[in-house]
């Protein structure tokens, strides 16, 4: 049986079949569905490495080279296998959409790899590195990757309405908050951490729980969700575009490359510091798994991503969401170098942080909201949609940036002479850092987006892309009824 087929059978169709966005749509698809997804994908991006560096021990694996190469390795496969996505993601026709079938997919693949990344064998360090290589790729590079290319197109998929989408990526992005903002960032190192510390029979319990708690939640994101504009295209009988032309559509256009380009600083700053996280907590500011330094940093600076929920869209709304972003990284900028004159100061670091985390709230809010603009406007320009593809040059950024990122925080902390702790007893006992550990700590942590956050507001200065999105789409619907 055919996707197409299987699609249009009654068990698989959208709970959701009005025209316009109703609370079921934002409260089930945007904010509850993703979340399991999201949980696990927060955890992994801020402990996975701690897990590899301090469970596992592979920090010295291969003289340091293991943890430097393999994450780089491993991004180049993935970035394979985006854009294999985006082309399938752009030929899929079925009656729930193109993206949305991916993320039925997805769920039970996401439950079974999630698993597999922890429950590595005890054997020699070869058999670990094998399985860590084999298990990291078939959830990065597989799983995740349908998982994360269909959920990230629901926004720019589910309706033309700027105000409609702007709320759904509000939604959207809660649900991310809630997971790296108050699940992972508070409740982990004040509640999880200090329990599990370095044993791993624990580890992989507690990420079992995890990985198959993100099935049933992927499937409330399926059946609550709705490919509007999706609908709209197949239904006026676009042809079916190359992928050469689709391509040379997205690298020609300059608001395309400035979104990518803002999106490619921000992600590596972004994934340095949340790798840097723990071990700046641990080893700079606090002490190991104290349970309190962490999440002081987390309350204090997330704070804002609370409040933000309701007064981020308003202010795009009046101030247009590329100008609000742009003060937002002025913020993120001036709060950095606050925490970076002063790492050891818990007074200080927590009022950079608040600075900070007040600057991020334009960027995590609206943000795909944008980037559906941009789509809009290439569809403008060359009378075709290119979602898919678009999306998984998106991803590999995301995916490629982290891999890299993790390779050359690892080689940073390798050669610094990183000493991992060790279980004593079934007490984990943490080594005292060097100087040069503690920099690198730092650095990653707090330094690095003080110059980042610079380069982001220079560059979307010039995406001037909401200035004529409203004629534009009306452009677009007059085309599409003339036809």
């Amino acid at each position: 049986m055919t996707l197409q087929k299987l699609m249009e059978r009654r068990a698989f169709r959208s709970k959701i079949h009005s025209p316009d966005v109703r609370p079921a749509e934002k409260w089930l698809g945007y904010l509850l569905g993703p979340a399991g997804a999201l949980l696990l994908n927060a955890v992994l991006a801020t402990y996975l490495n701690v897990y590899y560096t301090d469970v596992l021990k592979l920090t010295s694996l291969w003289g340091g080279a293991f943890l430097v190469v393999f994450p780089i390795l491993s991004k180049i496969v993935d970035a394979f296998t985006n854009v294999i996505m985006g082309y399938v993601i752009d030929r899929t026709r079925t009656a729930q959409g193109k993206a949305r079938p991916w993320l039925l997919l997805s769920a039970p693949l996401l439950a079974i790899t999630g698993i597999l990344l922890f429950t590595v064998p005890q054997s020699s360090q070869t058999v670990q590195a094998v399985w860590v290589m084999v298990s990291y790729n078939l959830f990065y590079s597989f799983a995740y990757t349908i998982f994360n290319m269909s959920h990230n197109l629901m926004v720019p998929l589910s309706t033309r309405s700027t105000t409609q989408r702007g709320g759904l990526s509000v939604f959207n992005q809660i649900a991310t908050i809630m997971m790296s903002g108050i699940l992972v960032a508070l409740v982990f190192p004040m509640v999880v951490m200090p329990v599990i510390g370095a044993d791993r029979v624990k580890w992989i319990t507690l990420m079992s729980i995890l990985s198959i708690l993100a099935l049933p939640l992927t499937l409330l994101e399926y059946y609550f969700t709705r490919e509007r504009v999706t609908e709209e295209v197949q239904s006026s009988g676009e042809e079916q575009i190359s992928f050469a032309a689709q391509l040379k559509a997205i690298v020609s256009d300059r608001y395309m490359l400035l979104i990518y380009g803002y999106f490619l600083v921000t992600t590596v700053s972004t994934s340095i510091k949340n790798i840097s996280l723990v071990y700046f907590c641990n080893y700079v500011l606090g002490a190991y798994n104290d349970g309190v330094t962490q999440t002081l940093i987390s309350v204090i600076g997330g704070i804002p991503m609370g409040i933000g929920i309701f007064a981020v869209w308003p202010l795009a709304k009046k101030f247009g969401k590329r100008n609000v972003t742009v003060v937002g990284c002025l913020l993120i900028a001036l709060g950095s170098a606050v925490c970076w004159m002063f790492p050891t100061d818990m007074t200080m670091m927590l009022i950079g942080q608040f600075i900070k985390n007040m600057g991020g709230l334009p960027g995590s809010y609206v943000f795909m909201a944008l980037f559906a603009d941009v789509l809009d406007h290439l569809e403008w320009k060359t009378g075709f949609r290119s979602d898919g593809l678009a999306m998984s040059l998106y991803n590999i950024i995301a995916v490629a940036m982290v891999g890299i990122c993790t390779g050359i925080f690892n080689g940073m902390i390798a050669q610094a002479g990183y000493v991992a702790p060790e279980l004593v007893n079934g007490v984990t006992v943490a080594a005292e850092q060097s100087q040069a550990v503690k920099s690198a700590f730092t650095f990653g942590f707090v330094g690095l987006e003080t110059i980042t956050g610079l380069i982001e507001a220079g560059l979307l200065l010039f995406l001037g892309v909401e200035k004529s999105i409203g004629k534009k789409q009306a452009e677009i619907k007059a085309r599409r009824e003339a036809k």
